[in-house]
């Protein structure tokens, strides 16, 4: 008898330990994205349902009612550095994403909470901030539901989220020009100066073009033979409207592309030389 029974708790026991082994996939897979942005970056971390011929927002999708902005666990995102979301600046830090959706407009909510998988869960006085964001139509039906980052600017980013035939978008801002000048400041008086860097930032920034044409000039004299500082500097006087100068130090940057073997830089200072005849 003794017997029986523990060859029946093996027996038991081993199909327990077969059944653990079978690993299956997941009805709603998890999906991070570590995306740069600013000075820094943005962790996001969520889980992808599908609409499976199923109607979603207002039905799977209750309007009206929090929704984790997902499926199965919490939405969340990491900040490495502080950034602006509807006019309040957010600390760095792991925040949830949630959602109240509505057939034209959407609540989004940045929570301290980053566990809430269903509405009971959620505190309202753990809210961050809250912003209202339209619901665009979509012409065509996504059947993965999905966030994702866009319009990537130096101090701007759209997180999308995007799910059937509906577009929500959450704008994230940082204050990266108050940074990047108080390190040029910093570091101009320092012995090791980053004249090209600065004056790169000048010119993509619409800041003072002849500061920038100065800084090019010292990083011209710095490293004489960089056929992408010549040119540039090329770019910096041609938007003076330096038409001669730009001519000349475009020429200084193609003699040196081509002794590199650069075509790329000789074709760039072909088509900028033809927009100064």
């Amino acid at each position: 008898m003794k017997k029986s029974i523990i060859a029946l708790f093996i027996l038991a026991m081993a199909f327990q330990t077969n059944a653990q082994t079978l690993k299956t996939p997941a009805p709603s897979t998890t999906q991070t994205v570590k995306q740069e942005f600013g000075l820094g970056t943005i962790d996001l971390s969520y889980s992808r349902p599908n609409t499976k011929g199923r109607t979603i927002f207002g039905d799977l999708v209750p309007y009206g009612a929090i929704w984790r902005t997902g499926a199965n666990s919490a939405t969340t995102l990491t900040f490495s550095d502080e950034v602006m979301i509807g006019g309040k600046k957010i600390a760095p830090g792991k925040y949830g994403l949630l959602s109240i959706p509505g057939a034209k407009e959407w609540t989004l909510i940045i929570t301290k909470q980053t566990d809430v998988t269903s509405p009971s869960a959620y505190k309202q006085e753990m809210d961050v901030v809250r912003v209202a964001a339209p619901a665009v139509a979509m012409p065509f039906s996504t059947e993965s539901f999905m966030i994702l980052f866009d319009n990537v600017k130096n101090n701007e980013i759209a997180l999308n989220i995007v799910w059937d035939k509906t577009m929500v978008t959450l704008s994230i801002k940082a204050d990266v020009d108050s940074k990047i000048m108080g390190q040029i400041d910093n570091l101009m008086n320092k012995d090791s100066k980053p004249y090209y860097n600065a004056a790169m930032y000048y010119l993509d920034n619409n800041k003072d073009l002849n500061q920038a044409a100065a800084w090019l000039d010292k990083a011209t004299a710095q490293t004489p033979n960089a056929y992408w500082v010549w040119y540039q500097k090329a770019r910096c006087l041609a938007q003076l409207g330096k038409k001669a100068d730009a001519m000349a130090s475009s020429q200084k940057s193609m003699e040196l592309a081509k002794t590199a073997k650069n075509p790329d830089y000789v074709t760039l200072n072909e088509k900028l030389q033809a927009t100064l005849k």
